[in-house]
């Protein structure tokens, strides 16, 4: 019976346990990647671990989030992750780089290796045919510390791709599909690994967009096979000796298949407020737009802006759109001033922006009160834009491009084919790039500047937990909802204290004030609780106002993961209607809580109504033992 490529580079990375659906395994972690915005907190908890020298082969810390300073917080940030990165051999990539995952994509990326990222986007490494995954930033911290990670052996999904996609029709329209079909909570405990003969017509960089956005489906990753055109890629990079062929057996097996014939997609868009709630441009009709953004990790890339340069030229912006670009690398941005692409965006009325995350993260570029935003962007949660009623569409670089013509949501395919995209070869430049200093660790001072406050940590969990209930959500909440993260708030994210005044400020205004008035609580959330973003602040914050668990239907892996990276169990309803039964306020209590949550099995008693809840922990013997000693660095502090 043969493999899977996601079995395959795992097995070859097991250091323990066995490659069974549903076991816990740890592997050996090659490479990771840190950004600004969870950067912070990694290399805090990487001091307090007090390593030597990490474990990795390369290891980079990315500015590219928080790069917007109108005042010292992220200058501060910055100079502190510097300073970490030279104690410890970790290479920096400077603000004005560019993009982490595009960045890491065109530089560092290898076939065959394992990726850990504070982002969730990490995936994107998967269009390398890399086993590239998003995590806390404690299991990052771990990562660069040890060399391992800890994982459940997922399940495999195998996304089968036959015919060519036609004119107008991209990457960003495949997972469209692939999202429309699973759903946002569709690849939980799942890798989406695609195959078939319909892969050699997607460029590197077209694979990227796809596992990029494989993370709105809750996949622990999706990768694609090393093949002809990831050779070439790397030979574009001025890399081809990173190259090897890499594929799954030809009689691999999987848990489940989605087939997906390209030659009948359509132009798609992700309509408000979810990247799952997809149809087609058609179908939506030609509604008036106000904004129009490209760029991002998830289509930044030079081929996507090239495309759009293409569609500009010659062409005038619509005079009710302000039409964005910001470009994934300052290598693109460098080839696209060289070859004029840069002036036919310009002088078609674009405004070029850094070369960073920006506004896909709600950092600059709000839309208007009511506004009608499209993105070539990955999300588009309620507000994630930074204006609370604005409608985001998620839609292509083409889509974006001729729609921003136009005035309204249009349908390429009426407007002729588009031009090809000549290939092009890029010199490496690490002009950008700080390397690690050649002094002894204690020689190289950190910089911590008076923004950066300590890291929150729990306590072992003791025989009785109890508290009131201080929030009770609905379905697929997601980090932005918990700890939301705009211009106003992302400098704070080395300052759990001034961010717990903000936890949950989009759903219930008090919600901070309650957990202070009853010395923490319990929050009961909803289906998929935890969806989106891999930031840990959605688990500190609770943390530092007194959350002790959470009871919902179900989670989000990585949310999932920091909690209890950080001490705070959480409970899944055995009977979903139990959850209909608990109201704001209730007071509940879990007794002989230590040999419950051992047995996987809490009974969670009602005080107030007099009733008991089942319900399951869940979790693993390594997950067992965070939760039992308060967390992943109280853990580490006892070996």
């Amino acid at each position: 019976m043969g493999k899977s490529l996601t079995y395959k580079i795992l097995e070859s990375h097991i250091v323990e346990g066995t490659l069974d659906s549903g076991s816990e395994i740890t592997i050996k972690i090659d490479q990771t990647l840190t950004q600004d915005s969870t950067g912070t907190m990694v290399y805090l908890q990487l001091e307090a671990m007090n390593v030597e020298k990490i474990k990795t082969e390369i290891s980079v810390a990315y500015i590219d989030h928080n790069t917007l300073q109108t005042g010292f917080e992220n200058a501060d940030d910055h100079a502190f992750i510097k300073s970490v990165a030279q104690r410890h051999g970790i290479l920096f990539s400077k603000p004005g780089n560019g993009i982490c995952h595009q960045l890491h994509l065109e530089n560092y990326g290898k076939p065959g290796k394992t990726l850990l990222g504070s982002d969730s986007h990490t995936p994107t490494g998967g269009g390398l045919g890399m086993i590239a995954m998003g995590a806390g930033g404690l299991d990052v911290a771990v990562a660069m510390a040890e060399g391992t990670y800890s994982l459940i052996v997922p399940k495999v999904i195998n996304v089968k791709l036959t015919g060519k996609l036609n004119p107008w029709v991209s990457a960003k329209d495949i997972i469209l599909y692939v999202l429309k079909n699973l759903s946002v909570k569709g690849g939980v405990g799942k890798v989406v690994e695609y195959t078939g003969d319909g892969v050699a017509a997607l460029s590197v960089t077209d694979r990227a967009t796809i596992t990029n956005m494989g993370a709105e489906l809750g996949a622990t990753t999706s990768l694609f096979p090393s093949d002809k055109n990831t050779e070439d890629y790397l030979r574009s990079q001025g890399r081809p000796e990173d190259y090897i062929a890499l594929s799954a057996d030809p009689d691999a097996t999987y848990d489940e298949i989605l087939e997906v014939n390209l030659s009948e997609l359509e132009p798609l868009a992700a309509k408000p407020h979810s990247p799952d709630n997809v149809d087609s441009v058609k179908n939506i009709g030609e509604i008036k737009i106000d904004q129009v953004a490209i760029g991002s990790c998830t289509n930044s890339s030079y081929s996507d802006l090239m495309k759009v340069a293409n569609i500009l030229k010659g062409k005038k912006i619509h005079p009710d759109v302000s039409l964005v670009i910001s470009p994934g690398s300052s290598k693109i941005l460098s080839k696209m001033a060289e070859n004029g692409a840069l002036a036919h965006m310009i002088h078609a009325g674009a405004r070029i922006i850094e070369n960073a995350c920006g506004p896909c993260i709600g950092m600059g570029q709000a839309p208007k009160s009511g506004g009608v935003s499209l993105r070539s962007f990955n999300r588009n949660f309620k507000g994630r834009s930074g204006t609370a009623d604005a409608d985001v569409y998620l839609v292509s670089p083409e889509t974006a491009a001729i729609s921003a013509i136009t005035g309204v949501l249009s349908d390429g395919r009426k407007f002729g084919n588009l031009s090809s995209i000549k290939d092009e070869t890029f010199e490496y430049n690490d002009n950008f790039i700080v390397y690690p200093g050649i002094q002894e660790k204690g020689d190289i001072p950190i910089e911590m500047g008076p923004n950066i406050k300590p890291f929150p940590l729990n306590k072992s969990l003791t025989n009785v937990v109890q508290g009131k209930v201080v929030l009770k959500t609905g379905d697929n909440i997601t980090t932005d909802d918990i700890m939301p993260s705009n211009a106003k708030l992302l400098p704070y994210r080395s300052n759990i204290p001034f961010l717990s005044k903000y936890c949950f400020i989009g759903i219930d205004e008090d919600f901070s004030k309650r957990c202070d008035d009853n010395e923490g609580g319990i929050i009961i959330g909803g289906d998929n609780y935890g969806q989106g973003s891999s930031r840990e602040h959605a688990a500190l914050v609770p943390l530092y106002l007194g959350i002790k668990f959470i009871l919902a239907k179900s989670f989000a892996r990585i949310h999932r993961s920091n909690l209890i990276n950080s001490g705070i169990i959480p409970l899944v309803f055995e009977n979903l209607q139990d959850y209909d039964h608990i109201q704001l306020l209730d007071e509940l209590i879990i007794e002989n809580a230590i040999d419950q949550v051992k047995k996987g099995k809490v009974t969670i008693k009602n005080k107030t109504k007099n009733e008991t809840y089942a319900s399951q922990s869940n979790l693993s013997e390594l997950e067992l033992e965070m939760i039992l000693k308060g967390g992943k660095i109280n853990t580490i502090k006892t070996k």
